[in-house]
């Protein structure tokens, strides 16, 4: 099986057991797991000041290991991006180390895509996914297993119903024919890139956000009421972020509170208002996000994205 590097790149590890049923679980699965001994540091809400995380950040990088896996996202990353490694990341990189993670781990990658153009994993975290009570996502952990495997090569899912219509109305917008089977949409050799929609939405402006052009952009986001959902996803429209891209990729916009004055206002309110506002095609149900089952996305790679009627499949095999 894998050696699997473990480090806190963020916020400090508050659930222990978590960390160690994580850790459990990947031994039980055959792996070989090597744990960063700053892995449980903590600094104010900080997974050890800004020096040692970076350090942590460098002995993944030097630790030949097959994955770096994050202890956990939080917040930390995007205040310590002019220190990064980046040669030593790109060198791990290419060495065969794939750096996995999500939420805040998104200002890394969007990072090290900008500054090297190399590829890391949008996945899972060790505590929230593999160290969960009731047990890692059959789903999730078979992502994983392929990527440990060299064997992933795409992944598919279901759109939601009303992703149809309106994917047609873009199409025909764009002078394409609708077909009796229902819309079709490929795109070829498009620059996967993305994740937290706030993390990214802090780095418009910096040095460390990727300028995709033709790329497919996919988000979530979790806590986030629907008017800031709405309100950052306008931020990327007038930056002529969203306009730039072949196709958005919404996955999960999850654990936030409904307020009584919304009076109709959701997430599908905020997904209609964007999709009139551009022509870039807007998919939803992508099985992305701070839920169990999520699978792992690869962050700079060429990939290609074809849909028909209600099937999607991203690829980059």
């Amino acid at each position: 099986m894998s050696h699997i590097y473990i480090y806190s790149p963020s916020s400090a590890v508050r659930d222990k057991a978590a960390f160690r049923r994580g850790v459990a679980r990947l031994k039980a699965l055959g792996h070989e797991v090597e744990i960063d001994e700053a892995a449980l540091s903590s600094h104010q809400r900080f997974a050890g000041d800004d020096e040692t995380r970076l350090a942590a950040i460098g002995r993944a990088a030097a630790s030949a290991a097959d994955v770096a896996l994050i202890s956990r996202g939080g917040y930390g990353l995007t205040r310590i991006l002019g220190g990064l490694p980046y040669k030593s990341l790109a060198k791990a990189i290419e060495r065969g180390t794939q750096f996995v993670g999500l939420s805040d781990f998104t200002a890394l990658q969007c990072a090290v895509l900008a500054k090297t153009g190399a590829v890391t994993w949008a996945g899972p975290a060790l505590g929230e996914d593999f160290g969960a009570e009731a047990g890692p996502d059959e789903i999730m952990e078979a992502c994983f297993d392929d990527l440990t495997c060299g064997h992933g090569e795409g992944s598919g899912w279901r759109l939601p119903a009303p992703d149809v219509p309106a994917l047609a109305t873009v199409l025909q917008q764009q002078g394409k024919i609708i077909g009796e089977d229902g819309p079709e949409l490929r795109v070829r050799k498009a620059t996967l890139w993305g994740g937290n929609l706030t993390v990214l939405c802090s780095l418009v402006g910096t040095p460390y956000l990727p300028a995709v052009k033709g790329g497919i952009l996919f988000l979530e986001d979790v806590n986030e009421h629907p008017y800031r959902i709405e309100r950052q996803l306008t931020q990327l429209l007038h930056a002529g972020i969203l306009g730039k891209q072949k196709a958005v990729l919404l996955g999960s916009f999850n654990r936030y509170q409904p307020s009584p004055h919304d009076r109709g206002f959701k997430l599908p309110t905020v997904v209609n208002w964007l999709r009139s506002q551009t022509r870039t095609p807007i998919l939803t149900g992508l099985p992305f996000g701070h839920v169990p089952t999520k699978v792992l996305l690869p962050v700079g790679q060429q990939v290609e994205l074809m849909v028909q009627g209600r099937d999607a499949l991203l690829y980059w095999g």
